[in-house]
């Protein structure tokens, strides 16, 4: 059996029967409406027209709900409530008072620039809430693609059917990291083919910062006595001798140590590219949007943490 269509009601219908119902007068009702009394009595039964049932008992001295009109009500003003609640909720995440954002990025990114970009922006938007997935490149690709994250910072632009939008931000150039007393700690210029014969501290391969050395270097292999996964390993490492390290400048926040020297190294081919990835073809959110305009808007100026960090 076919149900019966369901009837066309308005906000304003519905606003009226309340005012009516709580105010139990067309004049006074009409009035909170902002109506002439005849446009009140014709909104009214417009509505009873649409639920083909008379709401209102009504004669020169009184108005009341009829027995129809006490069954509809409670589910009126429910509605009116879901009305007010999802149009306030919606003004909320427009006007950047709530929402929630997740954002995936490198975790040298995470630990170093991104802190006080997240203080700005909680600072400006305190009623959004902010959730963070550090991750290596390929990692915080999936949680975008999967739609887990709203965008990430990562080291490559992604792959495969134009799922992905991508937009560099910049070049991170590459720092040599070595022990004060270090021989290269004072030579005048630093190029690759002057490192390539001591030994090096590395991260490990699945890292962006190896892939873009290793890329650079190609066919030079490099004396490795380390791998690690974290950049204070490679910091400890360093400084206690065991070898030196190249590193790019939004990692050397943690490498700013009195027991070492930090050196940029000319090399045109020695970049490793940053860039703002988010899903092809589908908008943020506001909130998301907001954090995804300040993260370009720091990286594209150089603050904090930039190329001479």
């Amino acid at each position: 059996m076919t149900p019966a269509p369901l009837p066309n009601l308005s906000v304003r219908q519905l606003r009226a029967f309340a005012l009516l119902a709580d105010t139990a007068s067309f004049t006074r009702a009409a009035e909170a409406c902002h109506l002439s009394q005849p446009a009140f009595s014709a909104l009214v039964r417009s509505l009873e027209e649409a639920l083909g049932a008379r709401l209102f008992d009504r004669d020169t001295r009184s108005v009341r709900l009829t027995a129809e009109g006490r069954l509809f009500e409670p589910a009126a003003r429910q509605l009116l409530d879901d009305f007010g609640t999802a149009v306030g909720s919606l003004a909320d995440h427009v006007g950047r008072r709530k929402g929630r954002v997740h954002m995936a990025a490198l975790p040298s990114l995470a630990a170093g620039w991104l802190p006080p970009v997240f203080a700005d922006f909680r600072a400006r938007w305190p009623g959004i809430a902010l959730e963070l997935s550090d991750e290596l490149s390929d990692g915080c690709l999936d949680l975008v693609r999967s739609g887990r994250a709203d965008f990430a910072l990562a080291s490559s632009p992604g792959s495969g059917q134009g799922e992905l939008h991508a937009v560099e931000l910049c070049a991170d150039g590459f720092h040599l990291v070595c022990p004060k007393d270090h021989p290269l700690a004072t030579l005048p210029r630093l190029t690759l083919r002057t490192l390539a014969p001591y030994p090096f501290v590395h991260l490990t391969r699945n890292s962006s910062v190896r892939q873009a050395l290793e890329a650079a270097l190609h066919p030079v292999q490099l004396h490795t006595v380390l791998e690690v996964g974290q950049l204070s390993t490679v910091a400890g490492m360093v400084e206690a001798g065991l070898g030196i390290s190249l590193l790019p400048a939004l990692t050397l926040f943690h490498f700013r140590k009195d027991t070492l020297a930090v050196r940029p190294v000319v090399s045109k081919r020695l970049l490793r590219r940053i860039y703002l990835v988010r899903r092809q073809g589908e908008s943020l959110s506001v909130a998301a949007q907001a954090l995804y305009d300040l993260v370009a808007e720091r990286m594209r100026t150089g603050a904090p943490g930039g190329a001479d960090a």
